[in-house]
């Protein structure tokens, strides 16, 4: 029996000793997925479901003319290379006050100037197309 206990004991010591290091490992893998909310506050978890937000808004509502991979439909395509002679600045305009006469509404009623900026910057770059 002294045998058993003592072998129970290693046992038992082995067991928590690896839990103790999982223990660990899953409190250091949870600080570095909570790191950058930690280190940058509730503003980045904010500005990214912001974000969030705003990818969705382009492709579902702006989708729904400009085609689901914005390719064109009703309205013209919004991918970069269709978008290439525009700056930022006139992207964002056409965002911001529609087009008169046309189905393209003026946003500005819904949307911030940082907001319309924002998807302006994504649309010229690319960021929202899917390949």
């Amino acid at each position: 029996m002294l045998i058993t206990h003592g072998r129970t004991q290693r046992l038992n010591g082995f067991w928590r000793e690896g839990q103790r290091r999982s223990l660990v490992c899953a409190a250091l893998l949870f600080g570095l997925v909570m790191a950058p909310g930690a280190v940058m506050g509730d503003e980045f978890e904010t500005q990214t479901a912001d974000q969030a937000r705003l990818a969705n808004l382009v492709l579902q509502d702006c989708g729904s003319c400009h085609g689901l991979t914005l390719r064109g439909g009703l309205g013209p395509p919004l991918r970069p290379e269709d978008l290439g002679g525009l700056q930022v600045e006139a992207i964002a305009a056409i965002i911001r006050e529609g087009v008169p006469d046309t189905a393209m509404p003026p946003w500005k009623p819904l949307l911030s100037p940082e907001e319309i900026h924002w998807i302006s910057r994504q649309l010229k770059s690319g960021a929202l197309v899917s390949p």
